[in-house]
C-alpha cells in the first residue's frame, strides 16, 4: 500500500506543478494572445478562471494557509512511509521547482503583485464580455 500513497502523493505535486504552470504562463500567453489580436485572449472564461486561481494563492498566502495540495502530498507521503521526499524522478525535479524554503513574506509579496499583474490585464486589455443569444420565440419560427 505505500506504493499507491507514493504514487498518488507523485501525482498531486504534478497537479500542483499544472496549476502553477497554468497561473504564471497563463498570464504570458493572455498578453502575448492580445497583442497580435487573437480572439482566445480576451475569453471572458478564460481570464476569469485565470484571475480565479490567483486569488485563491493570494488569499491563501494572506491568510497564511498552507496550499491544500501540498498538505495533501505529505499526509501522503506519510501514509507512504516516507520520511523525506523520495518520489520518481519527475515528481521530485517538480517539487524541487515548487517548494522553496523563504520566509512567508516573501510569498505574500510575490503572489500578491502577480496577482495585481493578472488584475491589470483587465484594465489594460479586458475580456469580452459573452454574448448570450436571445431565445427564438414561437412567432419568429412561421
Amino acid at each position: 500500500m505505500p506504493l499507491f500513497y507514493r504514487l498518488a502523493a507523485d501525482a498531486i505535486v504534478l497537479v500542483h506543478m499544472s496549476y502553477v504552470l497554468v497561473v504564471v504562463f497563463g498570464l504570458v500567453v493572455t498578453w502575448i494572445g492580445v497583442f497580435l489580436r487573437h480572439s482566445w485572449a480576451r475569453n471572458f472564461w478564460w481570464r476569469c478562471g485565470h484571475l480565479t486561481m490567483i486569488v485563491i494563492v493570494v488569499a491563501e498566502s494572506w491568510a497564511g494557509i498552507t496550499c491544500p495540495l501540498t498538505v495533501w502530498e505529505q499526509q501522503l507521503r506519510d501514509s507512504a512511509h516516507q520520511e523525506t521526499y523520495s518520489g520518481g524522478f519527475i515528481a521530485n525535479l517538480v517539487h524541487d521547482w515548487l517548494f522553496y524554503d523563504l520566509p512567508p513574506w516573501f510569498f505574500i509579496v510575490g503572489y500578491s503583485t502577480f496577482g495585481l499583474l493578472v488584475a491589470l490585464s483587465f484594465v489594460f486589455a479586458p475580456p469580452r464580455w459573452p454574448q448570450f443569444r436571445k431565445p427564438v420565440s414561437a412567432g419568429s419560427l412561421k
